[in-house]
This record gives C-alpha cells, sequence and structure tokens, in this order.
C-alpha cells in the first residue's frame, strides 16, 4: 500500500466542513477504540472493520460521500508529536472516510489513497479525540475493509 506524502495531494485530501446532520460523536465505536501516542509501535495500526452504512455522508457537508453508520466505527485517542498523521481505509470496494477531529471540524475523503480507497492526513495533528468512519461510495450495503493509522509515508 502506497501513502502519498505530497503536500499538494494532502493539501486536496484534506476537506475541511463545519456540521453534521447525523453522526453522533458521543455514540459508542462500533469496532475499535485506539489510544495511541506519537511514535507508536507497529506502524501502521490497523482494525478490520466492516465499511458502510444508512446515511448518507453528504448530509455532513461537502465533500463528504458515500454512506456510513451513525456511531463511529473507531474512535482514536492520540497524543500527537512532530509527525502528521495518516488515516486511511483499502478494501476491495470504493470506499470513504469521515473523520471528526479533536477541534471538532470534520475531514472526509473519497479516492487520496489510490484507486478506490480514502486518506485523510493531518500534517501537524492535534492530540485528542478522533473519530472515524469509514463509508461505502455508492449504497448502504456493508463491506469489508481496514482501517489504518500511521504516521509513517509508504513507499
Amino acid at each position: 500500500m502506497k501513502l502519498v506524502p505530497s503536500l499538494l495531494l494532502a493539501a486536496c485530501s484534506l476537506a475541511l466542513t463545519t456540521q453534521a446532520a447525523a453522526q453522533d460523536t458521543s455514540a459508542r465505536p462500533t469496532y475499535d477504540t485506539v489510544n495511541l501516542s506519537a511514535g507508536f509501535p507497529n506502524d501502521p495500526y490497523s482494525v478490520s472493520l466492516s465499511s458502510g452504512g444508512s446515511i448518507d455522508a453528504s448530509n455532513i457537508g461537502s465533500p463528504c460521500r458515500g454512506f456510513v453508520a451513525n456511531a463511529p466505527d473507531v474512535r482514536l485517542n492520540y497524543d500527537s508529536g512532530s509527525l502528521p498523521l495518516y488515516i486511511y481505509a483499502n478494501s476491495d470496494s470504493d470506499t470513504t472516510l469521515v473523520v471528526n477531529a479533536p477541534d471538532g471540524q470534520w475531514y472526509c475523503d473519497d479516492d487520496s489513497n489510490g484507486g478506490l480507497n480514502p486518506q485523510v492526513t493531518f500534517l501537524k495533528p492535534q492530540s485528542g479525540q478522533y473519530d472515524i468512519w469509514v463509508g461505502t461510495y455508492s449504497g448502504s450495503d456493508l463491506r469489508p475493509a481496514t482501517l489504518y493509522i500511521s504516521e509513517l509515508a509508504g513507499d
């Protein structure tokens, strides 16, 4: 898997929105709560999950896409350092990504991790809670996917 370290692509892959219609950041995550500090071992950290849900992510705001669940799939409690933070998903299906960052802002992506896989890059990540949803681009069917959390750009 290849992470794109380009600042231009990272800037393009980060889409900021200010509101959310249905995502519940107070709900218990469906798959995992992850506690990581800068320089964490076994990078990238991965979580196997099913992408998708019944809520149209475009309700969060532009350019969010796809269908996600109400509760986050994964909650990341992160103690940041000097490295960037990459949150991305891989699947045989077309997946999307929605992240609510510690500052309460929403970040969405569709295909920045190559092919049909999403990636949200935080060049200067904040410490705090990141709620993460992995969606499916078309339709609300659940599809197998893997979410990755990393501080290292791939080859």
